[in-house]
């Protein structure tokens, strides 16, 4: 970023990283058995939209890699706009490794065809004993967070969250950075 870039505001956005994705299913086995944490079934990529020039070209492309994804895996895969004109892609399954290979495949094609530095987050859910528990994998950080909202409050349960950390951090590239442990609150999954 240059001088000129900082004086008016322009910056140019960071590409993802999508390679630690696939801790999810090793640290799963912990999750499982030591946590009794079980996966939700589903799991969302999460992106910003494109600009109106952007996306008549991507719209095709994304219904195509979409039709892949199903194909590839056999997964059921769904499109879905939230509040805040944000994308998500959800994917369903009952086994988290197909999820897991599926949510990479969509990261990556949107990062070939180059709309990687819109990839924002992947979200995957997991029912646990009290509530439900999400692990997020920040595309921007290759790192991944856990989530865990209380009730319908838009509140979250920060000691358990530092708990899970400290209990997955061997298994799992957890984000330093507690101040970017953003909460995806509504999440379509």
């Amino acid at each position: 970023m240059g001088l000129t870039d900082i004086l008016f505001g322009r910056k140019k956005l960071k590409g993802a990283v999508r390679e630690q994705l696939f801790a999810i299913s090793t640290a799963y086995v912990t999750m499982e058995v030591e946590l009794g944490l079980r996966f939700a079934r589903a799991a969302a990529v999460c992106f910003k939209p494109l600009s109106a020039g952007e996306f008549v070209r991507a719209e095709n492309e994304l219904q195509e890699l979409l039709d892949a994804v199903v194909q590839s895996s056999g997964s059921r895969v769904r499109r879905r706009t939230d509040e805040f004109g944000f994308e998500w892609i959800i994917v369903e399954d009952p086994d988290l490794e197909d999820v897991v290979t599926a949510v990479h495949a969509v990261a990556s094609e949107l990062h070939a065809r180059g709309f990687g530095p819109q990839l924002l987050a992947a979200i995957f859910p997991f029912e646990g004993a009290e509530r439900k528990v999400y692990w997020i994998y920040g595309f921007k950080r290759g790192a991944w967070w856990p989530f865990v909202p209380i009730g319908d409050k838009q509140e979250r349960d920060n000691a358990e969250e530092l708990e899970l950390k400290a209990k997955l951090e061997p298994e799992l590239p957890i984000e330093p950075d507690l101040t970017r442990w953003l909460g995806l609150f509504n999440a379509p999954v």
